[in-house]
């Protein structure tokens, strides 16, 4: 810019023109972009950081619950091993009876069936319901007078369902029907 002569009077120009605006017009549209580009970037930063914390935390979690998960059943457990111990001790003593130590046995048996009911598991026993191969699994069949055909006469290995989601079939022996007598024989 001409420095100005100050009896030019046809181009006015003020002493303080090279000096900064007091009220500059809008701002450098690039400088904005490159500020707004250098927040985005933090921005992004941030979330990436974010992210990898989130995903770091869900796998200890995960591991933690994966270690912990059975830590209610098993305190339900314990005193079922408890009274297991108690009765394994009561077998070497000297005089034990029999039918005590059965009847121990029982109780423990059915203290271990109560704990792990709680947590869901059923048993499958269907001695007399109709063969159901979502739940059986038939290993024989036999004649029976007492048992109707289709059902089941026998369990041979009960099943288990957890919530409602079978573990294992129960394995049974269901009835043909009542017995065929061959009078040729007779």
């Amino acid at each position: 810019m001409a420095e100005s002569d100050p009896t030019d009077t046809l181009n006015p120009v003020p002493a303080d023109a090279d000096a900064p605006a007091k009220n500059p017009p809008a701002a450098d549209p690039l400088a904005a972009a490159k500020q707004e580009a250098a927040a985005n970037y933090d921005r992004y930063l941030r979330s990436v950081a974010d992210l990898e914390n989130f995903r770091r935390r869900t796998v200890r979690e995960k591991d933690e619950l994966r270690q912990f998960a059975t830590s209610r059943v098993l305190e339900d457990l314990l005193p079922v091993l408890d009274n297991l111990a108690l009765g394994l001790a009561a077998t070497k003593q000297p005089g034990a009876d029999l039918t005590t130590l059965a009847g121990g046995v029982e109780m423990v048996l059915a203290q271990f069936k109560s704990a792990l009911s709680t947590h869901g598991l059923k048993e499958i026993s269907p001695v007399g319901q109709p063969f159901d191969a979502n739940l059986h699994e038939s290993i024989s069949a036999q004649p029976s007078d007492q048992v109707s055909e289709g059902n089941v006469v026998t369990v041979v290995r009960t099943g288990y369902s957890l919530n409602g989601r079978l573990l294992r079939p129960a394995s049974v022996i269901v009835s043909s029907g009542k017995a065929k007598h061959d009078k040729a024989k007779a």
